[in-house]
């Protein structure tokens, strides 16, 4: 296989952040929509196929950057790489990415790769779907759950003609045509959300329901405290139940105990600093919440398989 590399595609959306953090990472440029646009009127939604967006975007994406929206992408063909958070998932034909604000993402990817790509803002859809946030789609809200769907035969087939359907509304006039993109893009989402549902083992719809919501609003005051709120307690209480049940909640809906959540989210934020911030292990450790260093390293050793100092090797070489 012939392998061809694609730059570098970093995003890197900061939300309730350190303000010294946030003034270092504005160093570095944010993409808007419009850059991928080439004149079309609309700047908060694009499509494109893979193809051709590596061919529009190639001037854009060969720095690491960040950029303020959601992306899906669907490989019909080809195989490569794709790395997102550190994590690297096999390309092939019916492979189906979900990227939000905030993560980091490269490829590796053969020459006759082929599929579609489309990008939406926040206020793009959730104008429309007040009720419906995107984040609240597994993929989207969760650094615990996977990024990527391996599609069946059968499922590619359906979701080829979501997409295919998708780009053509992009491209038409029609009437109420962004009503139609809203309708086809939440096919999308809730058919990939029921697939990655498929894994969870809970006997009745109305207990799935309640655990996944459960975990949603866990993993939200994770995203908001982890750098001063590590223990499972502290969550538990704030969310009105017990750690045993909260434990039990993340075990059904992610395979991991509440503390491993807790813990990843840490040590995703810092592999982002760094790779991305000037700064020295002992204060990153700090922004962390870790007044002891060593005890910093123990935590990212067990989470990442490596120290701090050999993560900055492998990936800063």
């Amino acid at each position: 296989m012939q392998i061809c590399v694609i730059p570098l595609f970093t995003v890197l959306l900061y939300h309730n952040y350190d303000p010294f953090i946030i003034s270092v990472m504005n160093s570095i440029s944010v993409l808007h929509i419009e850059l991928f646009q080439s004149g079309r009127n609309t700047s908060d939604f694009y499509f494109n196929t893979m193809k051709e967006h590596l061919v529009v975007g190639h001037s854009h994406i060969e720095k690491p950057h960040r950029h303020d929206f959601y992306a899906a992408v669907l490989f019909t063909k080809g195989k490569g790489i794709h790395e997102i958070d550190f994590h690297k998932y096999d390309v092939s034909e019916g492979s189906l990415f979900f990227l939000s604000p905030g993560q980091i993402h490269s490829w590796e990817l053969s020459e006759d790769i082929d599929g579609y790509i489309f990008f939406c803002s926040q206020e793009f859809y959730e104008i429309h779907y007040v009720s419906q946030k995107l984040r609240n789609f597994p993929f989207f809200g969760s650094i615990s759950f996977p990024r990527k769907l391996q599609l069946d035969t059968d499922e590619l087939h359906k979701k080829n003609s979501l997409f295919q359907e998708l780009g053509k509304e992009h491209k038409s006039q029609g009437v109420m045509k962004e009503g139609a993109i809203l309708s086809l893009m939440s096919q999308i989402f809730i058919n990939a959300t029921r697939l990655f549902s498929k894994d969870i083992d809970i006997r009745s719809s109305s207990a799935s329901l309640s655990y996944f919501k459960h975990y949603q609003d866990f993993e939200n005051l994770v995203e908001q405290n982890f750098t001063t709120h590590k223990s499972i307690s502290h969550y538990a209480s704030l969310l009105g139940m017990t750690p045993k049940h909260l434990n039990r909640i993340a075990q059904t809906v992610v395979q991991k105990t509440a503390t491993d959540v807790i813990t990843e989210r840490v040590v995703l934020e810092a592999k982002r600093m760094l790779m991305y911030l000037d700064e020295g292990l002992v204060e990153i450790a700090f922004r962390l919440g870790y007044e002891e260093y060593s005890y910093f390293v123990r935590v990212f050793r067990k989470s990442s398989g490596m120290t701090p100092t050999q993560f900055m090797r492998k990936y800063k070489a």
